[in-house]
């Protein structure tokens, strides 16, 4: 079977294969390096830079690994790319829906060194802040972090 018949298949050849690898290599890694080195202050911006990373490495699979293009099925591209579109937007609504999520249940203690759970226990960070809270006054459940 000659390279022309193959191609006419609708499978992708190595140089799109090869373009669709080093596009998402790119877009995974400007994020990752963004992110790690702390390169953008604003959260809201880098959240939107990474977002929007996303996105286009979505497209770039739809494009360069599923095939997905404009003239192909008399139409039914625009319905499967519609339907992309869809998938794009509740991922990326999921994505940030886990992320707030773990932001708000699993980060670390604030700068005040203490911290509210749901069923009104207090965690600290040190037992001196656990001793400060209790002379101070304050009644109820006060553990310190990683102490039970």
């Amino acid at each position: 079977m000659s390279s022309a018949e193959h191609t006419s298949h609708g499978h992708g050849s190595f140089k799109g294969l090869m373009t669709g690898f080093v596009l998402a290599a790119v877009l995974t890694i400007i994020p990752f390096g963004l992110v790690m080195a702390g390169a953008i202050s604003s959260k809201g911006f880098l959240l939107s830079v990474v977002m929007i990373c996303a996105a286009a490495q979505i497209l770039v699979h739809l494009r360069y690994f599923l095939l997905l293009s404009p003239h192909q099925e008399h139409g039914w591209t625009m319905a499967s790319s519609l339907l992309a579109l869809i998938l794009l937007l509740i991922v990326l609504a999921g994505s940030l829906w886990v992320m707030h999520n773990m932001n708000a249940y699993m980060m670390p203690l604030p700068d005040s060194g203490f911290t509210y759970l749901d069923d009104g226990t207090i965690v600290c960070a040190t037992p001196e802040i656990a001793q400060q809270l209790r002379d101070a006054g304050v009644t109820g459940n006060i553990i310190v972090q990683g102490q039970q």
